[in-house]
């Protein structure tokens, strides 16, 4: 096998003692399986590589990430680290190493994804490093037959995204831990025919019926869906010819193979790669200075995303700001308004569309006044009144606005549960406006008690 080095030209050529099966090229480690044995080189020194026996010389897939490789042969999965350790060997029942490939195997630094082909909407989780099946143990079922897996990359664990295209070519993104009771499964593209995630940042890439596509943060899904189709950078596909497919997605350079067998290269930009790693160590200012540097309207609207993710506001205000989101500009200044933590957390939820969670989060805190108003915001009215009822407070101010809702409208009152309460309570504004005023208070107060212990105990 012929080693070249593109930048300097240097070449190796290395000998193997038995016939070459497999081999696998990524994360700057070569990984090649003869009949036997398994050599792993690293791309630093090719003349010492570290060799050791295979139980089974049929090995027909390598899969690499930056830690770890797998290897799938006849008998099961094991999971090496570069070192030649064997780290684990997930199974799950029925499994059919026979029939595994690249696109229904996929590779993280702590996570294996397999699709499960007896019900091809099942894909299986497992921890890498120790082989056991992630979570509760339940694998993530899709409502559609899969038809390719990929596990993101970078960042830890708990952050760990996986994208699947289904059999109708929808692209899908969700979580691989489940951050509610349910996975969050999103659509982020239609007429994917193939894709990759970026070696050393958190991009994706893929072909979207004639046209290639690189979603720069395809986690925006999860904040503000409204973001999504500003983070994307389109170009013509027609370049990659017929039935193309991505190989990998290396820096800032897409290696596709066409359907004619040779390679095409496609360039993207470094910018957004640079914004992931500030936006990663936290280095807001940082970010600021690129986008306004780089004046590209993709970036602020990634910078947007990752600032509401990571709760820094007045981040997310300036890049909103820039992309002309006033709405979302009032509304982040809304919240840095707020007296309370518990306040500000449930209003960034509810940014993000999680309505369950911002109730949850404010009456943990005890803020059921602030939980009612929420509905009341929302017009779930129903709810606003189930909640003022179980908590005995409030009720009139649900029935107040309820009236004044259905005045502005010109309507009048059809549910029987507002009718019923209506007879026995009487609206008076001005003690519901005392009683908010109040409530306000209570919440100022006890976030600034908060503070206090909190300083306090930081000194000691």
């Amino acid at each position: 096998m012929q080693v070249r080095n593109v930048v300097n030209d240097a070449e190796d050529v290395l000998e193997f003692r038995d016939r070459v099966i497999k081999a696998s090229l990524a994360h700057g480690h070569l990984v090649v399986t003869t009949s036997l044995q398994c050599y792993v080189y690293s791309a630093t020194n090719w003349n010492t590589p570290l060799i050791f026996d295979l139980k089974e010389g049929t090995v027909s897939l390598i899969v690499q990430a930056e830690k770890h490789f797998l290897l799938v042969d006849g008998t099961g999965l094991y999971v090496f680290s570069y070192e030649g350790r064997l780290i684990s060997t997930p199974r799950f029942p029925g499994m059919r190493t026979d029939i595994l490939n690249a696109q229904s195997v996929s590779l993280s630094n702590d996570t294996i994804a397999i699709r499960d082909k007896s019900d091809e909407k099942v894909i299986f989780l497992f921890d890498a490093l120790t082989g056991k099946a992630l979570g509760d143990g339940k694998p993530l079922t899709h409502k559609m037959e899969v038809v390719e897996i990929a596990l993101d990359q970078c960042g830890p664990s708990s952050d760990r995204k996986i994208a699947v295209i289904d059999k109708n070519r929808d692209l899908y993104l969700t979580a691989v831990h489940r951050l509610y009771r349910e996975h969050n499964i999103c659509k982020i593209g239609t007429m994917v025919h193939t894709m990759s995630w970026n070696d050393s940042s958190n991009i994706l890439c893929g072909i979207q019926d004639t046209q290639f596509t690189v979603w720069h943060y395809p986690s925006a899904v999860f904040t503000d869906k409204d973001l999504l189709p500003k983070t994307l950078y389109t170009k013509d596909a027609s370049e990659f010819s017929r039935a193309p497919h991505i190989l990998n997605y290396v820096g800032t350079q897409v290696t596709v193979r066409r359907g004619d067998g040779s390679l095409v290269y496609s360039n993207v930009s470094p910018y957004p790669a640079l914004l992931h790693e500030y936006s990663a160590s936290s280095r807001w200012e940082d970010a600021l200075r690129l986008c306004r540097f780089a004046k590209d309207q993709s970036l602020w609207a990634c910078l947007a995303g990752m600032a509401m993710a990571n709760r820094e506001l007045t981040t997310a205000e300036v890049a909103y700001a820039a992309i002309g989101e006033v709405d979302k500009v009032q509304y982040i200044n809304s919240i840095k308004d707020l007296p309370s933590k518990e306040s500000s957390v449930a209003h960034m939820l509810l940014f993000s569309g999680h309505v369950q969670e911002a109730e949850a989060t404010l009456l943990q805190a005890g803020l059921v006044y602030q939980t009612i108003q929420v509905h009341i915001n929302l017009y779930n009215w129903d709810r606003a009144l189930e909640l003022a009822v179980k908590h005995k407070t409030h009720v009139d101010t649900v029935l107040a606005y309820r009236l004044k809702f259905l005045q502005d409208f010109s309507k009048k009152e059809t549910n029987k549960r507002f009718m019923q309460y209506a007879e026995g309570v009487e609206v008076d504004w001005e003690k519901i406006q005392a009683k908010i005023e109040m409530e306000l208070v209570k919440e100022r107060e006890k976030a600034a008690t908060t503070s206090v212990r909190s300083s306090l105990a930081s000194r000691r």
